[in-house]
């Protein structure tokens, strides 16, 4: 039987997103203003390499840093294939397989593990600068046996991140990348935004925040409240001392529960993340925390669970975590890290630290992690050391000197 020949007609490009496409280099770059048409372009360039593989059962992929947002370019093809009756779309898996018997994947960064094991032939990372590294080096695996391109796209997201790192590379010429930028202005020269929408958002918003959103220029992380540079100064190994308090923040939904101790100095010396049911997590705390004092994150489905724990360990306190509350505490912990009073543990905790950020609303200060990651490790250690500074110190001593 022969098989059905399906002719896909590239879109009219402008020219910028054509330079990007028709590159030659095995990774291209692209740290571009919000809404000037990376996706849409990169999504047509992905969807070409699917239909033409070089063998039946290769998988293409698109790598978004949470799942809506994989979702998000899945469906945006999906009304396009859906039309012609040769496509076979699964919407609960997010994938398409093409009339060649090539297989086009739509998978989230939010767990990297999850990431390995495939060969795939083609990929984009979309939004790259909001996910983390850990993703990218899962997805680079994937990459290796086939020898395959990955095209990466977003915002620019300040300095701190891998992704400026990677972009750096391809600035300084390293043999197989390419980088491209692209303003919000140079999409308004190819007819894809309004000058006068641009001219609006300069005016709504802040400077660092314009500069970064439209036009792609990385910033020396004014967003985050901490300072890269004073988190890299907290930087230690975890202490063999004995905890003299503890922070707690409970898992929700996709989260992580993470538990840690500090020493007398403010260093950590516990530290432990997991994802369980309430059951074990409880009896795991009690286990740990015994009778020293903790701070427990108690919002939302958190209030029962820190009262249920109460009963067993005497000095337990919730904390109800409100936009007001949680800038408090958060303040907190950036005058403890600023001022080298609390120790930070290298690797995903340092990651979380760097990517922590905040931004001004009419109800004042948010303070949150980036789209598509966590902050349950700045959470708890904030919670930490806010019971840190409340504990009693012993005046024969004269108190911990650091």
């Amino acid at each position: 039987m022969q098989s059905e020949v399906i002719e896909i007609e590239r879109p009219k490009l402008a020219g910028y997103q054509r330079n990007i496409l028709n590159s030659k280099a095995r990774y291209t770059i692209t740290e571009a203003s919000t809404k000037a048409g990376k996706t849409f372009s990169h999504l047509w360039w992905l969807f070409e390499q699917a239909n033409n593989p070089p063998k039946i059962g290769a998988n293409y992929w698109w790598v978004a840093p949470v799942y809506t947002q994989a979702q998000i370019a899945f469906n945006r093809i999906r009304r396009v294939v859906a039309q012609s009756g040769v496509y076979r779309i699964n919407e609960s898996k997010l994938f398409i397989e093409t009339p060649a018997g090539s297989f086009l994947h739509f998978k989230s960064a939010e767990k990297p593990d999850n990431l390995y094991g495939e060969d795939v032939y083609a990929a984009v990372f979309d939004e790259f600068t909001r996910a983390r590294e850990a993703a990218w080096i899962a997805l680079r695996t994937t990459l290796t046996a086939t020898k395959a391109p990955c095209k990466f796209i977003g915002n620019v997201k300040g300095k701190g991140n891998w992704g400026y790192k990677l972009g750096l590379k391809a600035r300084a010429g390293e043999p197989g990348y390419e980088y491209f930028k692209i303003t919000a202005y140079d999409a308004v020269e190819a007819g894809i935004l309004s000058l006068d929408e641009i001219e609006q958002a300069k005016r709504d918003l802040p400077e660092h925040a314009f500069k970064e959103l439209y036009l792609a220029e990385a910033l020396d992380d004014q967003a985050n409240p901490f300072g890269i540079k004073h988190i890299n100064k907290c930087i230690k190994p975890i202490s063999s001392n004995a905890p003299v308090c503890y922070g707690v923040d409970l898992a929700k939904s996709v989260d992580w529960t993470v538990i840690i101790g500090l020493d007398d100095y403010g260093d950590i010396c516990f530290f432990e993340r997991w994802q369980s049911d309430w059951g074990q997590t409880r009896r795991r705390l009690i286990q740990i925390i015994g009778h020293m004092p903790a701070y427990i994150d108690s919002t939302g489905v958190g209030d029962p669970i820190v009262e249920d724990i109460k009963k067993e360990c005497s000095q337990v306190e919730g904390y109800h975590f409100s936009n007001t509350s949680k800038q408090q505490i958060m303040e907190g912990l950036v005058v403890g890290v600023q001022n080298g009073l609390v120790s930070i543990l290298d690797g995903i905790m340092k990651e979380e630290m760097e990517a922590f950020e905040f931004e001004y609303s009419k109800s004042g200060v948010k303070y949150r992690a980036p789209e598509g990651l966590h902050d349950d490790m700045v959470c708890a250690l904030a919670l930490a050391y806010h019971k840190f500074k409340d504990r009693p110190i012993p005046t024969m001593w004269g108190g911990a000197h650091r």
